[in-house]
Protein backbone atom coordinates (compact mmCIF):
# COMPACT_ATOMS: atom_id res chain seq x y z
CA UNK A 1 0.00 0.00 0.00
CA UNK A 2 2.65 2.33 0.89
CA UNK A 3 4.51 1.89 -2.39
CA UNK A 4 0.83 2.52 -4.00
CA UNK A 5 0.70 6.06 -2.37
CA UNK A 6 4.42 7.11 -3.47
CA UNK A 7 3.55 6.17 -7.22
CA UNK A 8 0.67 8.25 -7.14
CA UNK A 9 2.40 11.06 -5.16
CA UNK A 10 4.95 11.21 -7.62
CA UNK A 11 2.76 10.67 -10.78
CA UNK A 12 0.82 14.04 -8.97
CA UNK A 13 3.93 15.22 -8.33
CA UNK A 14 5.68 15.20 -11.81
CA UNK A 15 1.95 15.97 -13.46
CA UNK A 16 1.51 19.55 -11.61
CA UNK A 17 5.28 19.92 -11.80
CA UNK A 18 5.02 20.28 -15.62
CA UNK A 19 1.92 22.11 -15.17
CA UNK A 20 3.29 25.12 -12.99
CA UNK A 21 6.42 25.28 -15.12
CA UNK A 22 4.12 25.55 -18.51
CA UNK A 23 1.88 28.15 -16.59
CA UNK A 24 5.22 30.12 -15.12
CA UNK A 25 6.84 30.44 -18.85
CA UNK A 26 4.42 28.88 -21.37
CA UNK A 27 5.77 28.08 -24.82
CA UNK A 28 4.75 30.53 -27.47
CA UNK A 29 2.51 28.30 -29.61
CA UNK A 30 0.07 28.69 -26.51
CA UNK A 31 0.51 31.69 -24.88
CA UNK A 32 -1.58 33.91 -26.21
CA UNK A 33 -4.29 31.21 -25.99
CA UNK A 34 -3.52 31.44 -22.34
CA UNK A 35 -3.72 34.77 -21.44
CA UNK A 36 -6.77 34.91 -23.50
CA UNK A 37 -8.95 32.56 -20.53
CA UNK A 38 -6.81 34.02 -17.61
CA UNK A 39 -4.86 37.21 -16.69
CA UNK A 40 -0.85 36.35 -16.94
CA UNK A 41 -0.93 36.88 -13.20
CA UNK A 42 -3.60 34.32 -12.50
CA UNK A 43 -1.61 31.91 -14.37
CA UNK A 44 1.56 33.02 -12.14
CA UNK A 45 -0.02 31.73 -8.95
CA UNK A 46 -1.28 29.13 -10.22
CA UNK A 47 2.04 27.54 -11.49
CA UNK A 48 3.57 28.93 -8.24
CA UNK A 49 0.77 26.61 -6.34
CA UNK A 50 1.29 23.63 -8.50
CA UNK A 51 4.88 23.62 -8.21
CA UNK A 52 4.76 24.09 -4.07
CA UNK A 53 2.07 21.25 -3.95
CA UNK A 54 4.47 18.92 -6.57
CA UNK A 55 7.00 19.84 -3.41
CA UNK A 56 4.56 19.05 -0.74
CA UNK A 57 3.44 15.60 -2.03
CA UNK A 58 7.25 14.67 -2.64
CA UNK A 59 10.38 16.39 -0.28
CA UNK A 60 8.21 16.12 3.40
CA UNK A 61 7.70 12.08 3.15
CA UNK A 62 11.80 11.61 1.49
CA UNK A 63 13.04 13.94 4.48
CA UNK A 64 10.59 12.99 7.00
CA UNK A 65 10.87 16.73 8.24
CA UNK A 66 6.90 17.31 8.71
CA UNK A 67 5.71 14.79 6.81
CA UNK A 68 2.04 16.09 7.58
CA UNK A 69 2.60 18.42 4.56
CA UNK A 70 2.33 15.67 2.11
CA UNK A 71 -1.36 15.37 2.86
CA UNK A 72 -2.13 19.40 3.30
CA UNK A 73 -0.51 19.33 -0.33
CA UNK A 74 -2.95 16.73 -1.73
CA UNK A 75 -5.42 18.82 -0.08
CA UNK A 76 -4.36 22.01 -1.82
CA UNK A 77 -4.66 19.67 -5.17
CA UNK A 78 -8.23 18.82 -4.51
CA UNK A 79 -8.98 22.53 -4.12
CA UNK A 80 -7.14 23.78 -7.54
CA UNK A 81 -8.75 20.44 -9.19
CA UNK A 82 -12.22 21.26 -7.84
CA UNK A 83 -12.17 24.55 -9.49
CA UNK A 84 -9.98 23.31 -12.50
CA UNK A 85 -13.19 20.73 -13.35
CA UNK A 86 -15.58 23.81 -12.89
CA UNK A 87 -13.89 25.82 -15.29
CA UNK A 88 -13.19 23.12 -17.85
CA UNK A 89 -16.56 21.74 -18.16
CA UNK A 90 -17.89 25.66 -18.31
CA UNK A 91 -15.45 26.25 -21.26
CA UNK A 92 -17.09 22.93 -22.62
CA UNK A 93 -13.53 21.37 -22.67
CA UNK A 94 -14.90 17.63 -21.74
CA UNK A 95 -11.62 15.52 -21.93
CA UNK A 96 -9.81 18.31 -19.80
CA UNK A 97 -12.31 18.46 -17.30
CA UNK A 98 -12.30 14.40 -17.01
CA UNK A 99 -8.54 14.65 -16.69
CA UNK A 100 -8.85 17.04 -13.82
CA UNK A 101 -12.02 15.09 -12.14
CA UNK A 102 -8.69 12.36 -12.35
CA UNK A 103 -6.25 14.34 -11.03
CA UNK A 104 -8.94 15.56 -8.24
CA UNK A 105 -9.49 11.62 -7.20
CA UNK A 106 -6.17 10.60 -7.04
CA UNK A 107 -5.39 13.29 -4.70
CA UNK A 108 -8.31 13.02 -2.72
CA UNK A 109 -7.01 9.41 -2.18
CA UNK A 110 -3.47 10.21 -1.16
CA UNK A 111 -4.74 12.63 1.39
CA UNK A 112 -7.19 10.19 2.87
CA UNK A 113 -4.90 7.74 2.94
CA UNK A 114 -1.91 9.75 3.89
CA UNK A 115 -4.11 11.60 7.00
CA UNK A 116 -6.14 8.03 8.33
CA UNK A 117 -4.53 5.12 7.00
CA UNK A 118 -0.87 5.42 6.09
CA UNK A 119 0.61 8.37 7.06
CA UNK A 120 4.26 9.50 6.90
CA UNK A 121 5.99 9.09 10.17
Amino acid sequence: MNKLLWVLQLLLALAFLAHGVMLLSPPASIAEQMNASMSREFQVFLGVAEVVAAVGLTLPGLTKIQPWWTQWAAVGIMVVMVAATIFHFQRNEISSAITTAVLLVIAAYVAYMRWKVRPIV
